[in-house]
């Protein structure tokens, strides 16, 4: 389908592509915590998962990405918490937003409200490539437990 431009200018119009899911019904892993948003959102450049933990939770792994050498943008959603970084702790809550990179360590202190996040994820320079755990339809490492 044509259209003109502002200049007068023909231009084709490119399909637009889009996708619109409610998160609490995205397939999750985890007991439910961790949504695989990247993947049912068929999102290609980046990784991008939800994350949802309850008040006070404190079993969210400390680990840094220096395997696969992703930095990690934190932003939240609803609630809020903190991010410890190296040992030090953050504010992380809908005023504040934090970025991670590979080898720092970091986890998160989820507040009494619980904390909804957004975990975006991807290698400096370098093509994203999805882990196995945010595909769909891969084994929830929690089922196997």
């Amino acid at each position: 389908m044509a259209g003109a431009g502002q200049s007068g200018i023909e231009f084709e119009e490119e399909p637009v592509s889009g996708q619109v899911k409610s998160i609490d019904e995205m397939e999750a892993i985890y007991r439910g915590a961790f949504k695989r948003a990247r993947a049912e959102l068929g999102v290609e450049s980046f990784g991008m998962q939800v994350i949802d933990m309850p008040p006070n939770y404190e079993n969210y792994p400390e680990h840094d990405h220096e395997h696969d050498r992703q930095e990690e943008v934190f932003l939240v959603m609803r609630g809020g918490g903190e991010i410890e970084i190296e040992g030090e702790r953050f504010p992380l809550d809908s005023d504040h937003i934090a970025r991670v990179g590979p080898e720092t360590k970091r986890k998160v202190w989820p507040g009494p409200e619980g904390i909804r996040m957004v975990v975006l994820g991807g290698v400096p320079g370098e093509a994203y490539v999805p882990g196995d755990i945010t595909k769909l339809g891969e084994p929830d490492p929690m089922a196997a437990a």
